[in-house]
C-alpha cells in the first residue's frame, strides 16, 4: 500500500503545539507535586526515620514522553504490510530490472538524517575535487543543532579523502560539513549543487538545507533515496568508504579508530555494495542498502524505523523473506 501523506503546515504546527502542551502539562504536574506538603502521618513518620531512609524513598519524576518523529506524526505507522515492520517507511528494488519487490509508503516524504551524506560524498566526487588537499576542521563545523560529539577538534588537519571515508562509515558530522565549506564558492554553493545534482537524478520530493542530516529540513522519499542509492553504487570509491568496517586516522600524535554505523557489514549473511545509516529524532532509524540477496542485486531503503536496533531486524526480515519465498522466482527482465 503505497501513502503519500499531504499535511498542511498549520495541521503539523498545531500536532507539535499539541505535544509541547502536553509535555508542558506533564512538567507542571510534577512541580506541582514537589510543593505539596506532606500530610500530617507522612510529616510524623518523616521525623522518626533517619535522614538515610528520607532519601531513600524519594522517587525522581516520571520522563517526559519521547519527541515524535515525522512519520508518527503523519500516522505512516498505522499503515499495514505482511512483513510487520517497524519502519513506517521501505522499497526494495530489483536494480537491473526496476521490479518494485517491497513497498511501503514509498512516497511519503520525510526527514532523513544522514542518509544526506551519500549525496554530500557524491556532489564531491564529481566535483573532481583533490582527494589529497588538506582540509582543516573549524568551529563552524560543531554541531549547534543537535550538540552531537566528534573526536574531530577544531584545528584537526585530514585529507579530503579522510573526511569522505569518515563521513559515510562513521557518519561524522563535523567531516561532512567540512566537506561542504570546502567546495569552490563555499557551503551555500555546496548546497545548491546537492539540490542540482537531486534535481539531475530526478528526486523531486527532495530538498537539503546542509551536508550532514542533522536538519529535519533535510527530506525525501524512499524513491528518490532509490535514485540516489544507485548512483552513488556506480562509484567505487563511494562504495570502498561506505563498506568499509574501521579505518585508522591520525588526529596529531594519535592513531584513532573508527567504526562503520552498519552492524551488517561484514556479516556472512549479507553481500552489502553500498551502505548508508542515519537517525534524528525527526527521522527515526534509518538505513539505506545496495546489497546482492540470492543473486540479485537490490536497492534497500528503510526509513523512521522505531527502536534502537530495529532498522537491522527490518533488514534481516526482508533479506529472509526474499530469499525464501520472492527470489526463488525467475525475475521478470
Amino acid at each position: 500500500m503505497s501513502v503519500r501523506p499531504v499535511f498542511s503546515a498549520s495541521r503539523l504546527i498545531a500536532l507539535c503545539a499539541a505535544l509541547a502542551l502536553s509535555h508542558a502539562a506533564l512538567a507542571a504536574e510534577t512541580n506541582a507535586a514537589k510543593r505539596q506538603p506532606a500530610s500530617a502521618k507522612t510529616a510524623k513518620a518523616s521525623a522518626k526515620a533517619p535522614a538515610k531512609s528520607v532519601r531513600s524513598v524519594v522517587r525522581k519524576p516520571a520522563a517526559l514522553p519521547a519527541v515524535p518523529t515525522f512519520g508518527q506524526l503523519y500516522g505512516l505507522h498505522a499503515a499495514d504490510d505482511p512483513l510487520a515492520l517497524k519502519s513506517s517507511v521501505a522499497l526494495v528494488v530489483d536494480q537491473e530490472s526496476d521490479e518494485v519487490l517491497f513497498s511501503k509508503n514509498p512516497q511519503a516524504v520525510l526527514p532523513i538524517a544522514s542518509i544526506t551524506k551519500l549525496m554530500t560524498a557524491l556532489v564531491v566526487v564529481e566535483a573532481g575535487l583533490p582527494l589529497d588537499e588538506k582540509l582543516t576542521i573549524g568551529r563552524e563545523d560543531i554541531d549547534t543543532e543537535k550538540n552531537t560529539r566528534s573526536r574531530l577538534q577544531p584545528g584537526t588537519v585530514l585529507t579530503r579523502e579522510e573526511m569522505l571515508h569518515l563521513a559515510l562509515m562513521a557518519s561524522e558530522n563535523r567531516a561532512a560539513n567540512a566537506l561542504g565549506r570546502h567546495y569552490p564558492g563555499g557551503l551555500q554553493a555546496f548546497v545548491e549543487a546537492m539540490n542540482a545534482k537531486a534535481a539531475a537524478l530526478g528526486m523531486a520530493d527532495t530538498h537539503y538545507v546542509e551536508p550532514t542530516g542533522l536538519s529535519s529540513s533535510n527530506q525525501s522519499s524512499a524513491q528518490d533515496l532509490a535514485r540516489l542509492v544507485q548512483a552513488a553504487s556506480e562509484v567505487p570509491l563511494l562504495r570502498d568508504f561506505s563498506t568499509s568496517r574501521q579505518a585508522r586516522v591520525a588526529l596529531g600524535k594519535r592513531l584513532v579508530q573508527f567504526r562503520s554505523t552498519n552492524g551488517l557489514i561484514g556479516s556472512p549473511l549479507w553481500d552489502i555494495g553500498l551502505q548508508k545509516t542515519g537517525f534524528i529524532n525527526e527521522a527515526g532509524k534509518c538505513l539505506v542498502m545496495q546489497a546482492r540477496v540470492a543473486g540479485r542485486k537490490l536497492i534497500m531503503v528503510l526509513l523512521d524505523s522505531s527502536g534502537k536496533a530495529s532498522r537491522i531486524a527490518d533488514a534481516e526480515r526482508v533479506r529472509k523473506w526474499l530469499s525464501t519465498q520472492v527470489l526463488q522466482q525467475p525475475s521478470n527482465s
